[in-house]
């Protein structure tokens, strides 16, 4: 989940990828050949064959772990860097702790150092459940589906869909540096989340960028061990992203739905979502939503914000008492996002990702401007609950969330839509 001073860790190659802009991706990805099925009507033999699975996950898995082979850690470094890890962990638990307020008691227990491969497994098997809810659905209709050529198309659209999210997931894999990697649309009990360290990536960034070993994984770790603090330490927020999670998927069963039943008109619905002016942030996945889907997306978008803009704050505030060469870190890190190559901007614009980047140096800006004015105190009301979570429009105008919290002196009241886009009426 990622200052520059200010932002070099809003790098989402060094977090784990977004699902959402994935989940939403794939499906329009599929759409693109949907309406062709739809025209494709022979007559089949077989009236019972069902489409196939949007993804087959086992090719996507392959096609992903040919591309991290490389560096694998053998057993015996497993176990010394886990006891490595583990150690910096323990290390932070208790100056988070003291820094926040808030207690996490086995966090070292669950911590382990990752090669490529490692990070791509773990990641297959979470997208694999959070792509369930769209599992059993095919946007082909039913006739077109059962027709050969229709056969053939799902084949075809699964083919590549798997070869984008296993290149995808290949490509990040070679790139992100730590991850707290949380359960999510799980059934109960659901399990505390898990902290990952790409050992290979994080060797590459120290040796790339001339960083002070000890303290170059320190500081990832305290970023890293405050998500933990953010989502064990209140459970609330887990529940309430999984609400939000719920709700988008199925936002996107409907638009699937859609799909299947008009075919080409329904493209042509997302042709008009375009003209209607949904996408002024610049991401194009905004511009393909209605003002419903809008409205959520901003409101999840909002609250990882505070996610990941809160665990920069902690990062840099403890980092610069306990890093003797923290400025020397931050600046290093920040240049190698300004050198970005041109594929990863690239990347980064296709997936959303470069949306991403500037939210969550918003949210680290937010919880900087609280802390200043009304101190870490007051700045930390946002885990009170989900009502006192700012909306995007307040990320970017701290004063009128002050405002909204003092207005009714501790007892909020329920917010109202939050109708702009990234911050704009």
């Amino acid at each position: 989940m990622s200052v520059a001073p200010a932002a070099e860790l809003v790098d989402p190659t060094r977090r784990g990828p977004d699902r959402r802009v994935l989940a939403a991706g794939v499906l329009l990805a599929a759409a693109a050949g949907a309406w062709v099925g739809q025209r494709l009507h022979e007559p089949s033999l077989d009236q019972t064959t069902e489409a196939p699975p949007l993804i087959d996950w086992r090719t996507a898995r392959d096609i992903a772990v040919t591309m991290s082979r490389d560096e694998a850690l053998s057993m015996a470094d497993r176990r010394k860097l886990d006891a490595e890890y583990r150690t910096l962990v323990a290390r932070c638990v208790p100056i988070v702790s003291e820094y926040t307020g808030d207690h996490l008691p086995d966090a070292p227990e669950r911590t382990f150092a990752f090669d490529r491969v490692d990070w791509v497994n773990a990641n297959i098997d979470s997208f694999e459940r959070m792509f369930a809810p769209l599992e059993g659905l095919s946007i082909l209709g039913d006739a077109a589906r059962r027709s050969i050529a229709g056969q053939m198309l799902g084949t075809f659209n699964q083919k590549v869909l798997s070869a984008e999210v296993g290149l995808l997931l290949g490509y990040l894999g070679r790139k992100v540096l730590g991850q707290y990697d949380l359960t999510l649309l799980g059934r109960e009990p659901l399990s505390p989340g898990r902290l990952y360290y790409v050992e290979p990536n994080i060797r590459a960034a120290e040796s790339n960028l001339g960083l002070p070993r000890e303290e170059f994984r320190m500081w990832l770790a305290l970023h890293e061990t405050t998500h933990a603090f953010e989502f064990e330490a209140h459970p609330w927020l887990r529940d309430h992203f999984n609400a939000m999670l719920e709700r988008y998927f199925g936002f996107l069963r409907e638009d699937a739905e859609n799909l299947r039943s008009q075919g080409l008109g329904g493209l042509r619905l997302y042709v008009e979502r375009v003209r209607s002016g949904g996408g002024e942030s610049g991401s194009w996945l905004e511009s393909l939503m209605n003002a419903e889907q809008r409205e959520l997306f901003i409101q999840m978008q909002a609250t990882m914000c505070i996610v990941e803009g809160y665990s920069n704050h902690v990062m840099n505030v403890v980092g610069r008492e306990l890093l003797p060469n923290y400025a020397m870190i931050s600046r290093r890190f920040a240049q190698r996002l300004q050198q970005r190559s041109q594929a990863d901007r690239l990347l980064a614009k296709l997936t959303g990702l470069d949306v991403k980047m500037e939210q969550y140096r918003l949210g680290e800006e937010f919880i900087d401007r609280i802390v200043q004015e009304r101190g870490h105190g007051f700045a930390r009301r946002v885990w009170d609950g989900a009502e006192y979570l700012p909306t995007m429009k307040e990320i970017r105008q701290p004063e009128l969330w002050l405002a909204r919290i003092d207005h009714h002196d501790g007892r909020i009241v329920q917010r109202a839509p939050d109708t702009t886009i990234n911050g704009r009426e």
